[in-house]
C-alpha cells in the first residue's frame, strides 16, 4: 500500500459529488502524476461537455501529463499494466471508458472479459493508482435498451474493480465516506470545486487520506469465504484502544490484532467424513480445497519471476552509490524483484504476522514452563511482548492463531490423520485471508511447549539429521541450560523416530508422526502463499520445518521464503542449508518466533527503498546534479551532452602516448579492472 494506507483506490460518487476533487487531492503530494482522460471528445457542438473538459484540464498541475484512451478500451488496460512502481496513475473516468466500450465502433466485443482483463490489471499493478467511476446503482432503472445497457455495464466495471482495489471511498455532497477497508478513514472534505487553474494551490495543499487503521476503534469481521462456512471472524484492533498498564506514553502504538473467532476445533474422529469441522470447511475461492485434491503432494503452484530478479541485481550496479553496493542485501532487493515480477521492487508496506501457538505433550516439552506459550499468545493479543511491540513499530499486522495440541510423539502418532488434513486447509486458508487483504509480506511465527524438538523430529526424518545436532540447548527462564531436559527432548525424538523407522516418509505422514498441529498449520500457510504469490519470511524451527515438508507437497513453496537470520539455532542452519535459503545477517537474536524477523525487516526495507529510488551513476547515463559540465550547452533533456549527435560513440580510445598496440585482441585477456572496448 501507500504511505496513505492504501496502494490501489476506486473512488465513486454521483454527477457533481466532488468525486473527481477527491481524487485528485489525494494524489496532490506526488512529484508527477500520469492523468489518463477516458471520455472521448464528443459532440463538437455540445458547448456546455466542452466546457467540462476545459475545467477538468485547467484543474491539473503543470506537473501532471496527460494521457488519452478514447480510442480504444484496451488501451486503459495496457496503461495500467504497464505503469511502473514509483509512478502514480489517476483515472477519470471509468464511465467514459464504459462508454467506450459499448460504441458500435468496437463492437461486437466480450464486454465481461474486458471488465475482467481491467480488474486484473488493477489487481496486479505496482504502480499508485487512483480510478474515478459514477456510482449509478442508486438511480432509477433506465426506460431506454442503451441505457440499461451502461448502467449494467458500468455496475459490473464498478463492482469488478472494486473487489480488485484495496481501498473504496464513496464520495456524496462533497463528503467521503470510506467504504473499503471496512474499518474507515477519517472523513476527508473534498475541496470546493474550482473555477480557475488559481484555486489549485489551495486544492493541493488539502490534507491527504489518514490511514485506515487511524481511525477510532472498530471492530471488523474478517471477509467470510464465499461458501459462508469459514465460521472465522477476525477482531481489528485500533490503535485508540486502552493502552497496557506496562506501556508508557511514549511507546509505540498497539499493532493491529486479528484473531480467529474461536480456537480452531478439529473433526471428531467418529465424523462420517473427515474434517467437518467448522474451521475446515472448504473455500469457493479456491474450489479444488472442496474436493481435498489440492494439499497433495506434487502440486503446482507458481515460481518467481525467473528474470526480474537477476534485472534487479545486475541493476544494483549501476547506481550512483558512493561505495561498493548493497552486500549481501542484493539477495533481498533480488527476491523481491523475483516474487513482485518488476526489476524495480518496491518496499513491503502492507505486513501481516502469523502467530502460531500449539503445545506438544510428552518428553518434546522437557523443561518448558506449564501455560507459557498460552501466556506468551495473550500477551502478543494485548500489545505487549517483543513480537507485538516490533510488529507495531513495523506497521505490520499481527494474527494469533492456536493449532491444535499434538499428543506425545515418541508414544504414538502426534496427530490423526484427519488432523493434519484440517491444520493444512486451515493454515492454507490463513494465508488466503491475508492475501486478500492486501497483505504484501507474511511472517512466520511460532509459539509453543516441545516446538522446537517436533521440528528437529521433522528434520531427522526428512534430511537425515541425527536429532542431538539439531537441537538446541534448553535454557530455563533464569537463563540457565538444562542439561537434564535436553537429553529428554533427544530421547523423545529419538524414540519417536524409532516407533516410525517402517513408516512412510511423505509429508503428510510425518505431519501425523512427527511435526504435529504447529507445524503442520504452518506448512499449509506456506503452501498458500505460494499459491497467491505472498513472499514469507521465515524465523525459528517451525517456521523451517514447514518449509522441509512443504518440498514434497510443493516445491515451489521454498522460493517464495526468505530467512533473514538463523538465530545460531543449529536445525535452522541445516534446513536453510537444505533449502537453499541463505541467512542475510547473524544477529544471533532469540527473541522468540518471528520477532528476529521483524527486528531486520527495518534493514530490508532500507534495501529496497535505495534500490528502487537511487538514480543511475552520472557516468552511465545518469542525471548529473550539478546540472552540467559541458562548457557549450550542458545536457538536453534526456540526460546527454546536448551538442552531441547520435552516430558518436559512448568511448572513443585516446591515441597512445609512446609506442604499443592500440587495441586489445580478441584472443587476449581483459584486465578485470578495465572495461573491454
Amino acid at each position: 500500500m501507500s504511505v496513505d494506507g492504501w496502494h490501489t483506490l476506486l473512488v465513486l460518487g454521483g454527477i457533481r459529488s466532488g468525486k473527481s476533487e477527491f481524487a485528485e487531492s489525494l494524489v496532490a503530494d506526488a512529484p508527477t502524476v500520469r492523468y489518463v482522460a477516458t471520455a472521448p471528445a464528443g459532440d463538437p457542438e455540445d458547448t456546455e461537455w466542452a466546457i467540462r473538459l476545459a475545467a477538468h484540464r485547467a484543474r491539473r498541475p503543470g506537473s501532471w501529463s496527460t494521457e488519452e484512451t478514447a480510442a480504444d478500451p484496451g488501451r486503459l488496460v495496457e496503461v495500467i499494466a504497464a505503469a511502473g512502481p514509483n509512478e502514480t496513475l489517476l483515472v477519470d473516468d471509468l464511465g467514459g471508458w464504459v462508454t467506450v466500450l459499448l460504441d458500435p465502433a468496437h463492437q461486437p466485443a466480450d464486454d465481461t472479459a474486458t471488465i475482467a482483463e481491467l480488474a486484473a490489471a488493477v489487481r496486479s499493478s505496482t504502480a499508485r493508482l487512483v480510478l474515478v467511476s459514477p456510482e449509478v446503482g442508486l438511480s432509477l432503472v433506465p426506460t431506454t435498451p442503451l441505457g440499461r445497457a451502461f448502467t449494467d455495464a458500468l455496475g459490473a466495471t464498478n463492482r469488478a474493480v472494486a473487489d480488485a482495489c484495496d481501498a473504496v471511498a464513496l464520495v456524496v455532497a462533497g463528503q467521503a465516506a470510506w467504504l473499503k477497508p471496512a474499518t474507515p478513514a477519517p472523513a476527508h472534505a473534498v475541496p470546493p470545486a474550482a473555477t480557475s487553474p488559481e484555486a489549485e494551490p489551495a486544492r493541493a495543499a488539502a490534507p491527504h487520506a489518514a490511514t485506515p487503521w487511524t481511525a477510532a476503534t472498530q471492530t471488523k469481521p474478517a471477509a467470510p469465504s464465499q461458501a459462508g462456512t469459514t465460521g472465522i471472524t477476525a477482531n481489528q484492533t485500533a490503535p485508540t484502544q486502552a493502552v497496557p498498564a506496562d506501556l508508557g506514553a511514549g511507546d509505540v502504538t498497539l499493532p493491529e490484532v486479528l484473531t480467529p473467532a474461536a480456537a480452531p476445533v478439529p473433526a471428531p474422529a467418529t465424523s462420517s467424513e473427515p474434517g467437518t469441522g467448522d474451521w475446515a470447511a472448504p473455500t469457493m475461492a479456491l474450489p479444488m480445497i472442496a474436493t481435498g485434491l489440492v494439499i497433495q503432494p506434487g502440486m503446482e503452484l507458481p515460481m518467481p519471476d525467473d528474470y526480474t530478479g537477476p534485472q534487479a541485481v545486475d541493476r544494483l550496479a549501476t547506481l550512483d552509490v558512493p561505495g561498493a553496493g548493497l552486500g549481501v542485501l542484493e539477495q533481498v532487493v533480488g527476491f523481491a524483484a523475483a516474487t513482485q515480477g518488476t526489476s524495480t521492487p518496491r518496499p513491503w508496506d502492507s505486513v501481516r504476522v502469523l502467530l502460531i501457538q500449539g503445545d506438544h505433550a510428552g518428553g518434546a516439552s522437557a523443561g518448558a514452563t506449564p501455560g507459557e506459550s498460552a501466556r506468551r499468545a495473550r500477551q502478543a493479543r494485548a500489545g505487549r511482548g517483543a513480537l507485538a511491540r516490533l510488529a507495531a513499530e513495523n506497521r505490520a499486522g499481527l494474527q494469533i492463531v492456536e493449532a491444535p495440541a499434538s499428543a506425545p510423539m515418541e508414544d504414538g502418532p502426534a496427530l490423526s490423520a484427519d488432523e493434519v488434513e484440517a491444520a493444512l486447509r486451515y493454515g492454507w486458508r490463513l494465508a488466503e485471508q491475508a492475501a486478500d487483504a492486501g497483505v504484501q509480506l507474511l511472517v512466520l511465527a511460532a509459539c509453543g511447549a516441545g516446538a522446537e524438538a517436533a521440528a528437529a523430529a521433522v528434520l531427522a526424518a526428512t534430511a537425515g539429521a541425527e536429532p542431538p545436532t539439531v537441537l538446541g540447548r534448553v535454557v530455563t527462564e533464569q537463563g540457565e541450560i538444562d542439561d537434564t531436559a535436553w537429553m529428554v527432548r533427544c530421547a523423545a525424538v529419538r524414540d519417536a523416530l524409532h516407533r516410525t523407522r517402517r513408516s512412510a516418509r511423505e509429508a503428510k505422514d510425518v505431519l501425523a508422526e512427527l511435526g504435529g498441529g504447529d507445524i503442520a498449520l504452518a506448512t499449509g500457510v506456506l503452501l498458500g502463499a505460494t499459491a497467491r504469490k505472498v513472499p514469507v519470511l521465515l524465523d525459528g524451527p517451525v517456521g523451517t520445518a514447514a518449509a522441509m515438508v512443504s518440498r514434497d507437497l510443493a516445491g515451489q513453496a521454498r522460493h517464495w521464503c526468505l530467512l533473514p537470520d538463523h538465530g545460531g539455532r543449529p536445525g535452522v542452519r541445516l534446513a536453510a542449508d537444505v533449502l537453499g535459503l541463505t541467512p542475510l545477517v547473524d544477529l544471533r537474536l532469540d527473541l522468540g518466533e518471528g520477532a528476529t524477523a521483524l527486528a531486520a525487516l527495518p534493514l530490508l526495507r532500507s534495501a529496497l527503498t535505495l534500490a528502487a529510488t537511487l538514480p543511475v551513476h552520472p557516468s552511465l547515463g545518469g542525471p548529473d546534479d550539478e546540472g552540467g559540465t559541458d562548457d557549450q550547452g550542458g545536457t538536453d533533456d534526456d540526460g546527454r551532452d546536448a551538442d552531441r549527435t547520435d552516430d558518436e560513440p559512448d568511448f572513443t580510445e585516446p591515441e597512445p602516448a609512446g609506442p604499443g598496440p592500440t587495441t586489445v585482441g580478441a584472443d587476449e585477456p581483459v584486465h578485470p579492472g578495465r572495461r573491454a572496448d
